[in-house]
């Protein structure tokens, strides 16, 4: 189990070590903060907020973390050009965690990259993302900012099938140095509940092909599924979240975006169960576990 092809790459990421191979390390759980709709959101354009309660999501996110042993990173998502740059302002200054520039459009995303250029902790951030319809000017934009780790996207338009997924990282690889990323991370695209087994079967197949950390952001499947609510019941959404991001651990996965930061006492302990269960295939092999691994934090 767990004999890749590829080496498996780790990358530093600020305070955060993402990749490897499943049991050796934990799996990074990223939360969104300021998403569409989101309650501590008072005026998107304005990008203002409720700074207590955006403040208390952190913070449970980092303890979450601290309990057990799963390292995190932030979604940060701003809606407009001012709502980034506030965003941006106010969690690196709450947490250490590394940060996702998050937004709808490359101007969006552009104004987070300034500002964190500005601020000397390009090394904290990820640009998210690049996908195979990046613009030339957004993907000039991105290496003239300097940062070198990126989410790859496998948004196929042309192809969405897990082999079109797979064609679409080995396109964006392929040209990862002409702007300026050596850090990847690969994110296989997760839409509805259907693509979800597409999402995973690709997330393996490239992490063995390549050896670069792979994820997903599995929640995608929830969100949009419309029968789980009116056929299962509001009662059950909350554990198929956990279990949705524990299934996505249980491939391979490195890293996987959970959705809302809300979440993190419900993902958090579910992802550690995963990996302290696969811990023990290494330790058969005489394979040391960090001390900080869930293994040693969970039990």
């Amino acid at each position: 189990m767990w004999n890749f092809k590829a080496e498996q790459k780790i990358f530093q990421i600020g305070g955060v070590k993402a990749g490897g191979v499943p049991g050796q390390r934990p799996v990074v759980l990223v939360g969104t903060l300021f998403y569409h709709h989101h309650k501590v959101v008072i005026d998107e354009n304005a990008g203002t907020f409720d700074e207590d309660a955006a403040e208390e999501l952190l913070k449970t996110q980092d303890e979450m973390s601290d309990k057990t042993g799963n390292p995190c990173m932030v979604d940060v998502v701003g809606a407009s050009v001012p709502a980034m740059k506030s965003h941006l302002e106010f969690v690196v200054d709450h947490t250490k965690a590394p940060v996702m520039i998050d937004g709808p459009s490359a101007e969006i995303r552009a104004t987070g990259l300034s500002y964190a250029k500005e601020q000397g902790i390009l090394d904290r951030m990820i640009y998210n993302s690049i996908n195979p319809s990046s613009k030339p000017d957004e993907l000039k934009m991105v290496q003239s900012s300097g940062i070198d780790t990126a989410v790859f996207l496998a948004y196929n338009m042309k192809d969405f099938s897990t082999a079109g997924r797979t064609t679409a990282i080995r396109e964006l690889v392929s040209k990862r140095e002409d702007f300026g990323i050596t850090k990847p991370l690969i994110d296989t695209c997760v839409l509805d509940l259907p693509t979800l087994g597409q999402a995973l079967r690709a997330l393996f197949e490239l992490k063995d092909e390549m050896g670069f950390p792979v994820g997903c952001g599995a929640h995608n499947a929830v969100a949009l599924w419309r029968g789980l609510k009116t056929k299962m019941g509001e009662h059950a959404v909350k554990p198929i979240l956990a279990s949705v991001s524990a299934a996505t651990a249980a491939v391979g996965a490195d890293f996987v975006l959970y959705g809302p930061i809300d979440d993190a006492r419900l993902v958090f302990p579910a992802v550690a169960m995963v990996d302290a269960a696969y811990s023990q295939i290494p330790i058969e092999k005489r394979i040391q576990i960090p001390k900080d691994h869930p293994r040693y934090r969970i039990g």
